[in-house]
Protein backbone atom coordinates (compact mmCIF):
# COMPACT_ATOMS: atom_id res chain seq x y z
CA UNK A 1 0.00 0.00 0.00
CA UNK A 2 2.88 2.64 0.91
CA UNK A 3 4.55 2.21 -2.63
CA UNK A 4 1.00 3.02 -4.40
CA UNK A 5 0.54 6.07 -2.55
CA UNK A 6 4.46 6.82 -3.55
CA UNK A 7 3.91 6.67 -6.99
CA UNK A 8 0.46 8.36 -6.91
CA UNK A 9 0.56 12.02 -9.12
CA UNK A 10 -1.75 14.22 -7.74
CA UNK A 11 -1.76 17.90 -8.68
CA UNK A 12 -0.91 20.33 -6.44
CA UNK A 13 -3.99 22.49 -5.87
CA UNK A 14 -5.57 18.81 -4.36
CA UNK A 15 -2.67 18.81 -1.89
CA UNK A 16 -3.17 22.38 -0.96
CA UNK A 17 -6.99 22.52 -0.67
CA UNK A 18 -6.82 19.44 2.03
CA UNK A 19 -9.34 17.35 0.30
CA UNK A 20 -8.51 13.63 0.89
CA UNK A 21 -8.62 11.72 -2.36
CA UNK A 22 -9.31 8.04 -0.35
CA UNK A 23 -11.91 9.03 2.77
CA UNK A 24 -10.79 5.86 4.48
CA UNK A 25 -7.20 6.90 4.97
CA UNK A 26 -5.27 9.36 5.97
CA UNK A 27 -2.63 11.02 3.77
CA UNK A 28 -0.36 13.83 4.68
CA UNK A 29 1.28 16.19 1.96
CA UNK A 30 4.94 14.92 2.83
CA UNK A 31 3.80 11.57 1.48
CA UNK A 32 2.74 12.95 -1.82
CA UNK A 33 5.79 15.26 -2.03
CA UNK A 34 8.55 14.30 -3.53
CA UNK A 35 11.29 17.15 -2.40
CA UNK A 36 14.83 16.58 -0.58
CA UNK A 37 15.54 18.30 2.13
CA UNK A 38 16.82 21.70 1.93
CA UNK A 39 18.61 24.30 4.01
CA UNK A 40 15.40 26.20 4.27
CA UNK A 41 14.93 23.83 6.48
CA UNK A 42 17.58 23.96 8.70
CA UNK A 43 19.04 20.78 7.31
CA UNK A 44 22.68 20.77 6.66
CA UNK A 45 24.74 17.72 4.85
CA UNK A 46 27.97 16.08 5.14
CA UNK A 47 30.56 17.64 3.40
CA UNK A 48 31.92 14.07 1.28
CA UNK A 49 35.59 14.67 0.53
CA UNK A 50 38.53 11.99 -0.46
CA UNK A 51 40.90 13.23 2.21
CA UNK A 52 38.61 14.29 5.66
CA UNK A 53 40.96 16.56 8.38
CA UNK A 54 40.62 17.92 11.56
CA UNK A 55 39.16 21.60 11.09
CA UNK A 56 39.58 23.11 14.49
CA UNK A 57 40.32 21.23 18.25
CA UNK A 58 36.17 20.58 18.58
CA UNK A 59 37.06 17.99 15.68
CA UNK A 60 37.19 13.83 16.18
CA UNK A 61 37.24 11.09 13.99
CA UNK A 62 34.75 8.29 14.16
CA UNK A 63 34.83 4.93 12.02
CA UNK A 64 31.18 3.76 11.55
CA UNK A 65 30.23 1.51 8.42
CA UNK A 66 33.63 0.96 7.30
CA UNK A 67 33.88 4.72 6.60
CA UNK A 68 35.87 7.80 8.19
CA UNK A 69 33.80 10.43 9.81
CA UNK A 70 34.64 13.40 11.07
CA UNK A 71 32.23 15.06 13.46
CA UNK A 72 32.53 18.39 15.61
CA UNK A 73 31.45 19.85 18.94
CA UNK A 74 32.28 23.20 18.11
CA UNK A 75 30.55 23.26 14.56
CA UNK A 76 27.65 21.48 12.57
CA UNK A 77 29.70 22.90 9.40
CA UNK A 78 32.68 20.38 9.94
CA UNK A 79 31.41 17.50 9.59
CA UNK A 80 32.73 15.36 6.39
CA UNK A 81 32.72 11.74 5.35
CA UNK A 82 35.35 10.11 3.62
CA UNK A 83 34.35 8.49 0.31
Amino acid sequence: MFSALRSLVVPRSIIKSGSNLFPGTAISSSLLKNTAPTLENGLRGMKVRSSVKKMCDGCYFARRRKRLFVLCKNDPKHKQRQG
